[in-house]
């Protein structure tokens, strides 16, 4: 789960050059299933402050809520998802999600303990010929903004 923190570290260092003047906007994925997919209230606003302060980002500290299945998501360039348990995309929603990632969108996965296998299954229908890979703590993505060698600090 933790490591995930990076990956949004880091992603979002690219924005920085692309919101010079733009505040960027953010929002979080509502999914059916229930997985509870608000809990964490102040998740994506207390990421979002940290990378503006840390990386001089200009992310919107107001946090946006966007069905999977909807052409709103395709106005985010960032969608945050987490909850416990169960995630249920449609074959129409799983479309629209594979469509807005391979168009260079970014999903945000926090398992607040318990997503881990929903997560999983639902992810097959949105790429059915892919895998989650485990990234080695020496892969250069812990260790290009700040230094993680030996995985993310617990919090």
């Amino acid at each position: 789960m933790n490591r995930l923190y990076i990956y949004i570290i880091i992603y979002l260092t690219v924005f920085e050059a692309y919101s010079q003047n733009t505040e960027l906007r953010l929002a979080r994925l509502q999914y059916n299933g229930g997985g509870d997919w608000y809990v964490g209230p102040t998740s994506l606003t207390n990421l979002a402050a940290f990378c503006n302060e840390k990386l001089n980002t200009k992310l919107s500290l107001s946090e946006d809520i966007v069905e999977v299945g909807s052409v709103e998501l395709f106005n985010y360039p960032f969608i945050f998802m987490t909850g416990h348990g169960n995630v249920d995309f449609s074959k129409i929603e799983a479309g629209n999600l594979r469509t807005y990632l391979m168009g260079g969108g970014f999903l945000f996965i926090n398992d607040s303990y318990g997503m881990d296998e929903f997560i999983r299954d639902a992810m097959k229908k949105v790429f059915p010929d892919l895998k989650f890979v485990e990234l080695p703590y020496s892969h250069k993505i812990y260790n290009n903004t700040f230094d993680f060698s030996k995985g993310l600090p617990k919090i």
